[in-house]
């Protein structure tokens, strides 16, 4: 749940609106449909937020209850990447749709330079992250379930 709330509607309504919008900026309907679609994936994107903190619960209750340490190099390499992917990318994508960043507040609350900055930042931020975000999942599943780097002791 949390990575296909948001993944699904970046890679089927925010991409390809927003692709059209670079190739006619000028365009009154697209520029509407671009802001549409970002004020949605704001809303969309509280699934994936409530989803995070429960995969962070749930990652410490298997770690306790299975006994699992960062004395296991897997493990120690999915905290890493939970650390140093995750925790940052989430804290910046909560601000980006909720709190200061939030598009559908701005557009209330602020001028029309803010809501376009706030529309290309959000959207640098996800042409940073995304790819980074979905090579670190797919290791992150690969660690869970090869767990390479596991010695038992006899």
């Amino acid at each position: 749940m949390w990575f296909w709330s948001t993944s699904v509607a970046y890679g089927n309504y925010v991409v390809p609106l927003l692709k059209a919008w670079h190739a006619d900026p000028s365009s009154i309907d697209k520029t509407q449909l671009r802001n549409w679609a970002m004020e949605r994936f704001d809303d969309g994107a509280i699934l994936e937020h409530i989803a995070f903190p429960v995969v962070l619960t749930t990652g410490l209750l298997l770690m306790v209850t299975g006994g699992w340490s960062p004395a296991s190099g897997w493990f120690a390499m999915k905290m890493v990447i939970v650390v140093l992917v995750f925790l940052p990318v989430e804290f910046s994508d909560y601000h980006l749709a909720h709190f200061g960043g939030n598009k559908l507040a701005i557009r209330s609350n602020g001028s029309t330079v803010e809501y376009e900055s706030a529309i290309r930042r959000h959207w640098f931020f996800l042409v940073v992250s995304t790819p980074v975000v979905i090579v670190s999942i797919s290791y992150v599943l690969f660690l869970a379930i090869a767990k390479p780097f596991y010695r038992t002791e006899l």
